[in-house]
């Protein structure tokens, strides 16, 4: 399978904007689709890359060029670029490919990714039909009991076992994008997510099996050696466990309604007030919001009765089920953006811990992760706490940021990094009701090195390289103009947060 036999196909539309004769007739083993910016350390040799571009921006051509460099590092046969994102290929990028001599070939916008890896495998497929020695398939025995399996409801693991089982000793790995094991052969070593991720990146034989929904939902079949087993027996084992993906598909779309009536009961909770009584009463405080609604709901969703329980708010309801399912064995219940963790506490899990470091795993996939973000609540020990612990976790997803893109309620132990969980149109309207009249330029410089300073005069002033009474100047007019007073505390944090707002 070649490039050439790509641009062949009439029903694709494939157009060639750069490539010399013998890199177009490069042996192609497979088809990986990105728009990470640096994709390098996800792609092996020979394979032909797909990108939609997402990635790219006008006038950037530094950017087109590490693209382009990452695929030639890897040995990329060539990169197939989308023109549906932009109308068209950059020019920046045809010339990048020149440069480092991978050839470019346009997408037209009406042709799926899909139609073109549905091409190269069909192609592969027939070639391999074609080759003797070790190029052979499932025995025939093999294939009939793995679709009886598929149509009895078996498991992606129960599934590799007996498909490999006639292939000895074989290391095969059933994968998901951010690097969690599916399942695995017996003789294949148990990896963690980092683990499998570096391994997948050293290279291998490997094969995409796509999900349903978003990129987290992809699966990939994965051999460490690429020796190890016939590339069409691994073919037709994909097959077959994307078979059974349609069957996971359907249990965890329906995991996530149980998990999103939950997350409604959960937000429509609220503090009932108290009965109206004579006027001597009216201060009374509020009666607990009915938890009996709520600890029904945790009941259908299966969770355990009675906590710890831990909200979780994330930018991304399909990251956040991918990033649950790390945790095994764990009970929890995930909706559109938010979920419900159970926190054992005989289990000693570091769940907070372990959902950190997979994170980054997350952000990686496809380019789907552009600015993932977790918030975590404290944990509640029953039901009546979890309405509290919804809202730390929204405030704690509001405060976190990509140098730190989970944030747990208990970590904002600064003033600053409580303004950091603030929503961004209230902290801007506080910022200029405080600091507007001051503007951009000097005055507010000053305040902000008079504060940093500890409202030092004499240290404000070489940090300036000024007059002391110049500083002493400026700093009386900061105060005329905010009406602030800053001998005291209670204005000095106002003006701070209103700095930290801005």
């Amino acid at each position: 399978m070649h490039v050439l036999d790509l641009l062949q196909l009439d029903s694709l539309g494939l157009s060639l904007l750069w490539g010399e004769e013998t890199l177009l007739g490069q042996e192609v083993v497979g088809v990986t689709a990105t728009d990470l910016e640096e994709p390098g350390r996800f792609l092996g040799p020979g394979e032909l890359v797909l990108s939609g571009l997402v990635w790219w921006a006008e006038g950037d051509e530094a950017k087109a060029d590490r693209f382009v460099s990452a695929l030639a590092d890897a040995g990329a046969t060539a990169l197939l670029a989308g023109e549906e994102t932009h109308g068209t290929v950059p020019a920046a990028l045809v010339d990048a490919c020149r440069a480092h001599r991978v050839p470019l070939v346009a997408v037209p916008a009406r042709t799926s990714f899909r139609a073109v890896t549905e091409a190269v495998y069909l192609r592969q497929w027939g070639d391999l039909s074609r080759r003797p020695t070790r190029l052979f398939a499932l025995p025939e025995i093999v294939r009939g009991e793995l679709s009886r399996l598929v149509e009895e409801g078996a498991g992606p693991a129960e599934l590799l076992e007996r498909a490999c089982a006639h292939l000895g000793r074989v290391s095969c790995y059933l994968l998901t994008a951010a690097g969690r094991t599916v399942a695995r052969t017996p003789a294949a070593p148990a990896l963690t997510a980092v683990q499998a991720s570096a391994a997948v990146a050293r290279g291998g034989f490997r094969l995409h099996i796509e999900g349903a929904g978003s990129p987290y939902d992809a699966w990939q079949l994965f051999v460490p050696d690429p020796d190890a087993a016939p590339p069409r027996v691994l073919h037709e084992i994909a097959d077959v466990l994307a078979r059974c993906r349609e069957g996971q598909s359907r249990r965890h779309a329906a995991e996530r309604l149980a998990g999103q009536e939950l997350v409604g009961v959960l937000e429509s909770a609220q503090t009932l007030p108290a009965p109206r009584a004579a006027p001597a009463a009216a201060a009374a405080p509020a009666a607990p919001a009915d938890t009996g609604a709520l600890e029904e709901a945790l009941a259908v969703a299966g969770l355990p009765a009675g906590g710890p329980y831990r909200v979780l708010a994330a930018t991304s309801g399909d990251a956040l089920a991918e990033a649950l399912r790390h945790l095994d064995g764990a009970a929890y219940a995930v909706g559109r953006s938010v979920a419900v963790l159970h926190e054992d506490p005989a289990t000693g899990a570091d769940t907070v811990g372990l959902l950190r470091s997979v994170w980054p795993l997350l952000g990686q996939c496809g380019g789907a992760g552009a600015g993932l973000r977790l918030g975590v609540g404290a944990p509640a020990a029953g039901a009546e706490g979890l309405r509290g612990s919804l809202q730390q976790a929204r405030f704690a997803l509001t405060a976190a940021d990509g140098g730190c893109p989970v944030r747990e309620v208990e970590e904002l132990d600064t003033l600053g990094e409580l303004m950091g969980g603030v929503p961004t149109e209230v902290r801007s309207v506080f910022a200029a009701r405080i600091l507007g009249a001051l503007g951009d330029g000097m005055l507010r410089e000053t305040l902000e090195v008079f504060l940093a300073n500890n409202c030092s005069w004499a240290r404000t002033a070489e940090a300036l390289h000024l007059h002391v009474n110049t500083v002493h100047y400026r700093i009386e007019r900061v105060e005329l103009l905010t009406g602030r007073d800053l001998s005291r505390l209670d204005h000095k944090l106002d003006l701070y947060a209103a700095l930290r707002c801005g």
